[in-house]
């Protein structure tokens, strides 16, 4: 029996530099030079990605900061603090961010800037504070909070840029292991009523295709070949009819209809997962749940006569 590779281990698979963690093998980039400019650049491209995957709306400039504080700080309304309080978190991100860059423009001008200085030390409390008030911020689905990836540019600003591309590895592998669960889930929900029958390839290729795109960076050069591939294997997923006869029964048809309305929202779980590159644990528990209801009440049922099963027109 072969012992299990090492987490951290490096080898070149198939012409490529991986590192394995947690039983998978992750495409390897180098990181940039640890240098304020280079962490300027990740904290940048860490907050755009980050207000991409979010709700709509707090996305605040830093310098509404003071504004965002004190109409957070006076709202009674739960729920109407919750939302003000994401957009004080987005213009505390956008402040630290300002604060940064404007710290690298002065190195670049030869000025020494210590890690004790005072706008570093500012800039530092202003992550520190949007992270905690992360929990109150949700995914663009609408679904759950998404902490992990709100707390990278905090984790971006603390610690070495090697040792922050080695923590993305772990966070990519543990989103594969939640692809593999929740295409597993599906597969064996629809795979197991003749409503669905043969749509296990298509689950299959789509959530191959998800794994590679979540490796991949938006700098890789074959980035236009694996999302191009993705993007048509979400289509093809989603073009899937179920297979029904004119005799179907009113019961088939509303198996049929919550099936394919299940389908299309674990498309969409597996696309926000492989976008954000972090697990969603809540929305994947109560998906792969829904998948095991969906499963009981279809193998309680009989089926007329079907047609294979196709594309919508």
């Amino acid at each position: 029996m072969n012992a299990p590779t090492p987490d951290g281990t490096l080898a070149v698979i198939d012409g490529v530099r991986r590192v394995h963690y947690d039983g998978y093998w992750i495409k390897v980039y180098d990181p940039p030079a640890d240098s304020l400019t280079a962490k300027k650049q990740l904290i940048q491209a860490l907050t755009r990605r980050l207000f991409n995957h979010v709700e709509h709306g707090i996305n605040i400039p830093g310098k509404r900061l003071d504004d965002a504080r004190r109409t957070y700080e006076a709202e009674q309304d739960p729920a109407r603090k919750r939302v003000k309080g994401a957009m004080f978190a987005g213009a505390l991100f956008n402040r630290a961010t300002d604060i940064f860059t404007k710290l690298v423009e002065l190195q670049e001008l030869g000025i020494e800037i210590d890690s004790d200085n005072a706008l570093m030390r500012e800039c530092g409390l202003c992550l520190r504070e949007a992270l905690t008030l992360g929990r109150l911020v949700l995914h663009r689905s609408g679904d759950e909070g998404i902490d992990e990836l709100w707390g990278e540019p905090f984790r971006a600003f603390s610690i070495p840029v090697e040792a922050f591309y080695e923590s993305r590895y772990i966070k990519i592998a543990q989103a594969l292991r939640d692809l593999d669960r929740i295409a597993g889930a599906m597969a064996g929900a629809f795979g197991s009523t003749p409503l669905f029958r043969g749509i296990e390839p298509l689950i299959a290729d789509f959530v191959r295709l998800a794994k590679i795109k979540c490796e991949t960076l938006r700098t890789d050069s074959e980035i236009f070949d694996v999302w191009a591939d993705f993007v048509v294997a979400s289509e093809r997923l989603a073009a899937i009819a179920p297979g029904l006869s004119p005799a179907s029964s009113a019961h088939e048809r509303q198996l049929a209809s919550d099936g394919m309305r299940l389908i299309l929202q674990g498309r969409d779980l597996l696309t926000d997962i492989t976008r954000a590159r972090v697990t969603m644990p809540k929305s994947a528990r109560e998906y792969i749940a829904r998948c095991e209801t969906f499963t009981a009440l279809a193998q309680g049922a009989t089926y007329a006569p079907f047609t294979t099963i196709g594309e919508r027109r």
